[in-house]
């Protein structure tokens, strides 16, 4: 069977395959594949943290006869908390960090065809964690020794659904024939502009946006008239 994220997991994702899972319908066999869990009317349940590029191979296969809700938590704020080795609070602070829904596209850059994927939900889950950190000496030396273990969910707030190639428009604060470049996307959404790349290379991918020409080094996109 191929599981993906099942080793050390930690309690944010354990806490939404949970949430988002029947009673009982965790660790599913389907296909040839586990997935996270299973929902109350039978949608395929899978929590991503990190890069959909893994995800490829398994959705296409199970989207033949299944649908499929992909889970993406954002992390709207981080609360680093450091222990010690008797579990003894040594301190803790408010990560200066943000989440938001546009660290989606980090994910997406290597299966943009997601985007597209008929039977396939996006679910971007807005919340705040606290950071589990172990003061043992055995951590990485950036960290000064410090172990990371663990990842928990400690506030939820609400959740967006994308659920069809056009719902990915809700990235563009853009009239439909306006002219959009990697500037003008990074100055509207507040985003930066290697973030605004992303989402542009993602969207053009899923032939959501097409590029109509250049000015001076700067590429110029417009939303596709019939996405």
């Amino acid at each position: 069977m191929n599981s993906i994220g099942t080793y050390k997991e930690s309690s944010l994702h354990r806490s939404l395959k949970f949430r988002y899972s029947d009673p009982g319908e965790t660790e599913v066999k389907v296909g040839g594949y586990v997935c996270d869990g299973r929902s109350q009317t039978g949608e395929l349940i899978e929590v991503q943290t990190g890069s959909f590029g893994p995800l490829k191979e398994k959705i296409e296969k199970l989207t033949r006869d299944q649908k499929i809700r992909i889970i993406y938590p954002v992390i709207k704020n981080k609360y680093i908390e450091v222990y010690d080795t008797k579990d003894k609070l040594l301190r803790r602070r408010k990560s200066p960090g943000k989440g938001s829904i546009w660290d989606v596209f980090n994910c997406l850059l290597y299966a943009p065809q997601l985007c597209l994927a008929p039977k396939v939900t996006l679910e971007l889950v807005l919340l705040d964690i606290a950071e589990k950190r172990r003061d043992d000496g055995k951590g990485s030396w950036r960290r000064k020794g410090i172990t990371i273990e663990d990842k928990v969910p400690i506030a939820w707030y609400e959740s967006i659904e994308i659920k069809k190639p056009k719902d990915y428009f809700l990235f563009l604060p853009f009239k439909k024939d306006e002219e959009i470049t990697v500037n003008s996307l990074s100055e509207k959404a507040g985003i930066s502009a290697p973030l605004a790349r992303k989402c542009l290379y993602v969207l053009n991918k899923a032939e959501l946006i097409e590029r109509t020409g250049k000015r001076g080094n700067a590429y110029l996109y417009k939303r596709k008239v019939k996405s």
